[in-house]
């Protein structure tokens, strides 16, 4: 019906990148102070997108067995939760198997940095949003004057500058000259010095430290000891001490004045709070550990910070375990292709959704790993039936 394979995968293409607009413009929309309108009634737009593209892709018997399967999960996890996020999700990274990643991801690189700018641009202008707020962050130190820039939130700001500056690491990176590492390092501070978001600029930092290694030590790119180490930072560490974290959200006044207890709220401070907030901020305790089911529920769509707990605590220990198999095997794949880039964006992520939730979201267009989680997967199940017909 639409003729040969080249033009039905070309097809897929178009609607793919129509969906990746839409899911982009809701994103930029969505971080500044404006709102969507029947924002649930616009995602279904890219969603029919994506799987009408994902239909036209060819692939064999046991890709779509594959597909069957995560999209019967997603659609059962849908039905119980009243979330279609994971639905969404894996349809549209089913559907870039074939896309041009380089440009995809150059075209949400440009996307941010446009969408991005303007906001802060119109806050400055007094047009729209706030340049800065003073308000009780929850850090222990009163009312302070943080900015924001029209982001409406201080890690908000730095956040939309995290994404911007991996995305540049993944383009660039492996080209840049120390200058341009400088550059980063020194714009990485500006942020800190408007924003105090401070774990998120440690973390920023880390990054940049990792990206100059990589950039001039390549071989490191083709040894195993960094894919295992990151192995065991994300999903292993990452996962474990929010596991940790989301049970100490709540300790018995019995341990109060223990080394322990003393350990864990001068750990809690540094964090300002995520641990005890999982447990003290809402009357459902959401977050800590004792509200985490197997799959979750229609009520359970509590916002906090603390991303990977969220992950389970929107979607479910069976879902969201599953995805933590999907890291492992991303990984995996980045050191088949000795693709230390790739990997540092992994690791990055993992490490800053510990303590921040931003790429814990309904939006597509704010995960920019899925282009190529579509990509890197399909690539690799053609590999693997390539090995087996061989």
């Amino acid at each position: 019906m639409f003729g040969t394979k080249e033009k039905r995968i070309k097809i897929a293409n178009i609607l793919f990148y129509i969906a990746l607009a839409i899911e982009l413009v809701l994103m930029i929309v969505e971080k500044s102070e404006l709102n969507v309108p029947f924002e649930s009634h616009v995602f279904r737009v890219p969603f029919l997108l994506t799987l009408f593209a994902t239909i036209l892709i060819p692939r064999d018997k046991w890709q779509w067995a594959a597909i069957a399967v995560v999209t019967i999960l997603c659609f059962f996890s849908y039905e119980i939760t009243g979330r279609n996020e994971l639905l969404r999700f894996a349809v549209f990274v089913m559907a870039a198997k074939e896309i041009n990643l380089e440009k995809t991801m150059k075209a949400m690189f440009i996307a941010m940095v446009t969408g991005f700018s303007a906001i802060a641009l119109l806050s400055v202008l007094g047009i729209l949003g706030k340049v800065q707020m003073l308000t009780d962050y929850g850090r222990d130190a009163g009312e302070e004057v943080r900015y924001v820039l029209g982001f409406g939130h201080p890690n908000t700001l730095w956040g939309c500058f995290f994404a911007v500056m991996l995305l540049w690491i993944w383009l660039y990176g492996k080209r840049a000259k120390v200058g341009e590492f400088i550059i980063l390092a020194l714009v990485n501070v500006g942020l800190y010095k408007i924003s105090v978001s401070r774990t998120a600029f440690l973390i920023g930092m880390m990054t940049v430290v990792i990206t100059l290694i990589v950039r001039y030590v390549p071989k490191v790119s083709e040894k195993k000891l960094p894919y295992v180490l990151s192995a065991v930072v994300t999903p292993v560490f990452c996962v474990a001490f929010s596991i940790w974290a989301a049970k100490e959200s709540y300790i018995s006044r019995y341990y109060r004045g223990t080394t322990y207890y003393n350990f864990v709220n001068k750990l809690d401070e540094l964090l300002n709070n995520r641990m005890h907030n999982l447990y003290r901020s809402n009357y459902r305790h959401a977050g800590a550990l004792e509200t985490w089911k197997l799959f979750s529920d229609n009520v359970s769509s509590e916002y906090f910070d603390m991303g990977w707990v969220r992950l389970f605590y929107w979607y479910g220990i069976i879902p969201a375990a599953l995805i933590c198999v999907l890291v492992a095997v991303l990984i995996y794949i980045c050191y088949r292709k000795k693709d230390a880039w790739t990997l540092i964006l992994i690791l990055s992520l993992s490490i800053y959704t510990i303590v921040e939730a931003t790429f814990v979201s309904v939006y597509i267009g704010r995960n920019f790993m899925l282009p190529i989680v579509g990509v890197y997967l399909g690539s690799f199940l053609e590999r693997k039936k390539d090995v087996a017909n061989s």
